[in-house]
């Protein structure tokens, strides 16, 4: 679905298409819906106790080097459950959200990635979209000679084709970008500039958390989201995760810092050092680190 999504964005630029990395081509459609809710730390919806992610002994690593990142790690994430990691930096964090949504470059030399009971990991990154995986990064990249709304229409149809659904008019597609895009205060003229060209960390921050409020994920990974966020648009993109909490849909926040939690308030809190995840817990194990941070949990992963 991904790959599809880039082709018909860039068909619909003038001039010769540009060359894009296969992995952002396919990540380019990641993104799910929402509404704002605008209240510090809302309610958590009760989980419904099925697995929607369940990882099983996962061993990635660096496919041109021989360098393991991830060590056999373990994780479960129920159905509505909101899932934070946190860890030192260098502690493969990144590296997983890399490996669950098929990035080049990340080898899995051991281990499953079940969604919904499905192994992804035997899937191309737009089959895993079309699947239901979102995947917000840490660091969104620029994408000239892609206009945002012609990337936003073709991902949102692609996500509807996939689904078995009829593609939106553009009428339909205007209500509900502008409807969002107002909920999240990105301003129209941002969304007529190239994908990310120009944008400042927080304008990035907030087109993906458009682009997530507009697809409908199944299971939303958010790495390091708050990285680069001053106060307020940590609030406006926290707001936007919180209005997607429904109670079915899964997350896993991987975030260095407490204070993205003060906002998004976690269900579970792993601890993950060196690969692999060394100590489990419920909201107050993420006030802990941020006290004591990692000293007691580092040598827990040799």
């Amino acid at each position: 679905m991904l790959a599809v999504i880039a082709s018909e964005a860039r068909q619909s630029i003038e001039g010769p298409p540009r060359r894009m990395d296969r992995f952002v081509a396919s990540l380019l459609a990641m993104t799910g819906t929402r509404r704002s809710s605008g209240t510090q730390g809302a309610q958590r919806p009760t989980t419904q106790g099925n697995v929607m992610l369940e990882i099983k002994n996962l061993v990635v690593k660096l496919a041109d080097e021989d360098k393991t990142i991830i060590n056999g790690l373990s994780l479960t994430v129920k159905d509505g459950e909101v899932a934070a990691i946190m860890g030192p930096n260098g502690s493969g964090k990144s590296t997983l959200s890399y490996a669950i949504s098929g990035r080049d470059g990340y080898e899995v030399t051991e281990g499953e990635v079940l969604l919904d009971g499905v192994n992804i990991l035997e899937m191309q990154p737009n089959e895993r979209a079309a699947a239901g995986l979102f995947l917000a990064f840490q660091y969104p990249i620029e994408i000239p000679g892609v206009a945002s709304m012609t990337f936003l229409k073709a991902a949102m149809n692609a996500q509807r084709k996939a689904r078995g659904e009829g593609e939106l008019s553009m009428p339909e597609f205007m209500r509900a970008v502008r409807a969002a895009s107002e909920k999240l205060q990105v301003p129209q003229d941002m969304l007529k500039r190239g994908l990310n060209v120009g944008f400042s960390g927080g304008e990035k921050k907030r087109m993906e958390i458009l682009q997530m409020a507009l697809l409908h994920p199944k299971f939303a990974i958010l790495d390091e989201t708050d990285s680069g966020l001053d106060i307020d648009a940590l609030r406006i993109v926290s707001d936007g995760v919180n209005a997607l909490r429904d109670g079915k849909r899964g997350f896993l926040v991987i975030t260095h810092y407490q204070r993205l939690l003060n906002h998004i308030q976690p269900d579970t809190v792993h601890v993950m050092v060196e690969g692999r995840i060394v100590k489990s817990g419920g909201p107050e194990l993420a006030l802990d680190l941020e006290k004591h941070g990692y000293r007691d949990y580092t040598g827990e992963a040799a």
